[in-house]
């Protein structure tokens, strides 16, 4: 059986576009296997909500997520990995 190399890393997403909100929640479910845990934080002076997503899962889906996350209009997303 092959095993598939992970990492962990955490996942800065900020909402500006609040009818966005159900895309990031699909897109969220669909990696639900890899997130470790979630917070979201709206912030209603600005309008916005900031979400932190902590995930295990191989480099390849960590980036796919991000993007996916970025290409949706009014979310911008950038991912942290921690220095071993």
């Amino acid at each position: 059986m092959e095993t598939t190399e992970t990492k962990v890393a955490l996942i800065g997403i900020a909402v500006s576009n609040l009818d966005a909100v159900e895309k990031l929640n699909q897109l969220l479910h669909e990696y639900g296997d890899y997130i470790i845990g979630r917070m979201g934080i709206p912030y209603k002076k600005e309008n916005i909500s900031l979400i932190s997503v902590a995930i295990d899962a191989p480099q390849d889906k960590i980036n796919a997520l991000s993007g996916k996350l970025g290409a949706i209009d009014g979310i911008s997303a950038k991912t942290v990995f921690p220095n071993k």
